[in-house]
């Protein structure tokens, strides 16, 4: 392949491209699926980012000296595939009187460049074809002798096309240009979304050429000013403006040679001058990672926006379950379990009221009675354990109800719990099915490991025969008793009566394994139960940690793209590929450099018609500066 030897290959920038690579790794992952203000957006761009990074950024480093390919886009009916065609000399990019109309890129290029566009050297995610095609996804390659080496044509679809997967594509093939050939015509070039693209383009420094097509003969004198003075406006004073006349064109579609002329002489001097290829791709190349650079740390930004609403749902769910947590702590050692059944079942089992009032002064013969009673009817301890175990439950389902409502409540108080309530369909404002069986089977659990510590503690020699005297069902209901009065916040009558049982029971226990045993064995009994609790309550709130988990938002992220944009901010800098400077433009015309080979077949010999036509040299310069004394401002 001919290169010019103005234009030398340079080394492969390897550290920026580690560093880009870098980056491109940690943008990939995010995901930003709450639904926060902007997240979106800033999805798009991390993908939109990624693409770039794909498709244009990382090849293009690789090969700075590939062909210059300018990208044609613009609006519907813009006229980019006759401008295409009308420029290569034939037809290669047919146009269509049905809406959208290109729905396959064509990208034309010299046959001695095919080598660097046949792989996936540039926009990998298109399959590459030879032959006319329809089918999305795919890059139809024309070679064609008549274009100069150096430059390659992509014809894009619409920017505005009704489908959404053209104007998907369209950005996509846009952000892989080295040069942006913008389309419009004399009826649209002021509508929104063309300046949208325009402006993205400012915004990266990218080269833009502009088009301006269908102009009446009569406009010619004000609407290519007025189109230069916008684009002045918004930044783009030093990219060369075209104005396309209204004409007919040929039997094969095509526009006249004098329409296209300027143009078609404007990309052969680009082409043929190296340096100034050169400079058009640093410019663009330089100006989209600046972009990058600019557009990274807000999605860093957006990632610790989706953990810190992660982490603020997870503490609204997490403060109801712990408070049922810790309320069931205290109500299983304040006496509030020691009323009602509990304390029947405790009267039967120990005998009668009177038990209890001369509880003082006959502590051995009660002492007896309570002998006699564990070891004569042991139904009485099933009946006393069965009762606390109802209490518990009744507890337990009572606080994990009303956990699972104050959690539920309080996502839907936050629009993004209960944006996400809705999206996922989730039903957590009551307990999960499964809850009830859990508490029992968790009751029965604490209930044989209390009996387990009194049986382990009745093991040793001193105590074995006083143990096995009361029973181990009798002495393991007497140290439920105990757990449930820890804290003495039993008032009034109560002292009396469900205080009266807890001191009976722990002297029971004193007298079975001395003081000092009976406070560690209630202390670790009370352990028990409060952590079986907290397993509990910790399965319940797991449904609201998986809608969350879900999410897979993951912390780290942001610290990884801020990490990458450093290291490629630096490596830019080192490499000095910095986008151009708004006043040196690469795109300047250079009068000596040669004109589009008119020998190579299929070139436009056409005589110029005689409607009007910008002269090329002063429509270059026009670049939004130049008026014309008859135009005036709008």
């Amino acid at each position: 392949m001919d290169h010019d030897p103005g234009a030398p290959s340079q080394p492969e920038p390897a550290q920026l491209v580690t560093a880009l690579v870098g980056l491109r790794d940690a943008l990939a992952p995010v995901r930003l699926p709450l639904p926060l203000p902007d997240a979106e957006h800033l999805r798009r761009r991390a993908r939109t980012t990624t693409d770039q990074l794909d498709d244009y950024v990382l090849p293009r480093l690789a090969t700075l000296d590939a062909p210059l390919l300018a990208v044609v886009g613009g609006s519907t009916g813009a006229g980019k595939s006759t401008l295409v065609s009308s420029l290569v000399g034939r037809v290669v990019s047919a146009p269509g009187v049905i809406r959208p109309t290109t729905r396959a890129p064509v990208l034309v290029h010299h046959p001695d460049d095919a080598g660097w566009f046949v792989d996936d050297r540039i926009l990998p995610g298109l399959a590459r074809t030879s032959g006319v095609t329809t089918q999305p996804g795919s890059l139809q390659l024309v070679a064609e002798p008549s274009l100069p080496a150096g430059l390659a044509l992509l014809d894009a679809p619409d920017i505005d096309s009704v489908v959404e997967e053209n104007r998907l594509l369209a950005a996509q093939l846009l952000a892989a240009a080295d040069l942006w050939l913008f389309a419009t015509s004399a009826a649209r070039y002021a509508d929104a979304v063309p300046w949208e693209y325009l402006h993205a383009a400012v915004r990266r420094s990218a080269a833009v050429a502009v088009v301006l097509g269908r102009v009446p003969p009569a406009a010619m004198r004000e609407v290519p000013p007025h189109l230069g003075q916008l684009m002045e406006e918004r930044g783009l004073g030093e990219s060369p403006l075209f104005a396309v006349p209204e004409t007919t064109t040929d039997a094969d579609g095509l526009l006249p040679e004098s329409a296209v002329a300027p143009i078609r002489s404007w990309l052969a001097e680009l082409a043929a001058d190296g340096r100034r290829r050169t400079a058009v791709v640093r410019r663009t190349l330089g100006g989209a990672i600046a972009q990058i650079t600019r557009d990274a740390p807000a999605v860093a930004q957006a990632v610790e926006d989706q953990v810190a609403a992660v982490v603020q749902l997870r503490d609204d769910a997490d403060r109801p379950y712990a408070e049922a947590v810790r309320r069931v702590s205290v109500q299983t050692a304040d006496g509030t379990l020691l009323r009602g059944e509990v304390l029947e079942r405790w009267h039967d089992f120990v005998g009668t009221g009177e038990f209890f009032r001369a509880f003082e002064r006959r502590l051995g013969w009660l002492r007896d009675r309570l002998v006699a009673a564990v070891t004569g009817r042991p139904r009485g301890a099933d009946e006393v354990r069965l009762a606390v175990g109802s209490g518990l439950e009744t507890l337990l389902v009572e606080e994990g109800e009303a956990a699972a409502e104050r959690a539920e409540a309080s996502w839907q108080a936050d629009p993004v719990g209960r944006a996400l309530l809705e999206r996922t369909g989730a039903v957590l404002h009551r307990p999960s099915p499964g809850f009830p069986a859990a508490v029992a089977r968790t009751i029965r659990d604490w209930q044989g490991d209390v009996l387990d510590l009194v049986a382990d503690e009745g093991m040793g020699r001193r105590s074995r025969a006083r143990a096995l005297a009361f029973g181990v069902n009798g002495v393991g209901v007497a140290l439920m008793i105990v757990v449930f009065a820890q804290t003495g916040g039993l008032v009034g009558a109560e002292i009396g009566v469900a205080g009266g049982t807890a001191v009976l029971a722990q002297r029971v226990l004193e007298a079975v394994f001395g003081d000092e045993a009976v406070r560690r064995l209630a202390r670790r009994a009370k352990e028990l139960l409060d952590g079986d609790v907290e397993v509990l309550m910790s399965v319940e709130l797991a449904r609201f940690h998986q809608v969350l988990a879900a999410e897979q938002v993951e912390p780290g992220q942001a610290d990884r793209i801020r990490q990458a944009v450093a290291e490629v901010e630096r490596w830019t800098a080192e490499l000095e590929l910095e986008p151009a400077p708004a006043d040196q433009p690469a795109l300047a015309p250079d009068e000596a450099a040669p004109a589009l080979d008119r020998s190579a077949p299929h070139a436009l010999d056409r005589a110029a018609e005689d409607r009007p036509v910008l002269d090329a040299g002063r429509e270059l310069q026009l670049g939004a500066r130049t008026r014309d004394d008859g135009a005036q401002e709008r």
